[in-house]
């Protein structure tokens, strides 16, 4: 493998990793855990739109067990309806996640940039 393209992958998982720490750092700042964050913002982004997710599909798109999943919601809000539980967020968890989500835009912006940046250097790579 070309000693460029790896320096290339270095750098993008460098800017990746630093783009996990910084929306770390805002979540907290928020009061929520990197988990809680997580957990909020896969049920918000829901698919569908509809902004809830049954249990195992939470599990799945974290790609966590059921036990982890079950410590990770423990306290979320639930709406039953009889067959299936679906979570929802609550009023606070909407207010941080908003907050959290807002300021941390231009570090996605940033990480977005970074993979367009990746994605040339591999297109002129393979070129070579």
């Amino acid at each position: 493998m070309p000693l460029e393209r790896v320096i290339h992958v270095a750098e993008f998982r460098a800017s990746l990793r630093a783009f996990m720490r910084e929306s770390e750092r805002i979540a907290r700042r928020w009061e929520l855990t990197p988990q809680r964050y997580l957990l909020l913002l896969t049920i918000k982004g829901a698919p569908d739109g509809s902004e809830r997710l049954r249990f195992t599909d939470l599990a799945e798109r974290l790609q966590l067990s059921p036990n982890a999943t079950t410590e990770l919601v423990a306290r979320a809000e639930a709406e039953d309806d009889q067959r299936v539980t679906y979570l929802r967020l609550t009023r606070e968890g909407e207010r941080r996640l908003s907050g959290a989500l807002l300021e941390s835009d231009r570090f996605r912006r940033d990480l977005i940039h970074g993979f367009e940046e990746l994605a040339k250097k591999f297109r002129r790579a393979s070129r070579q």
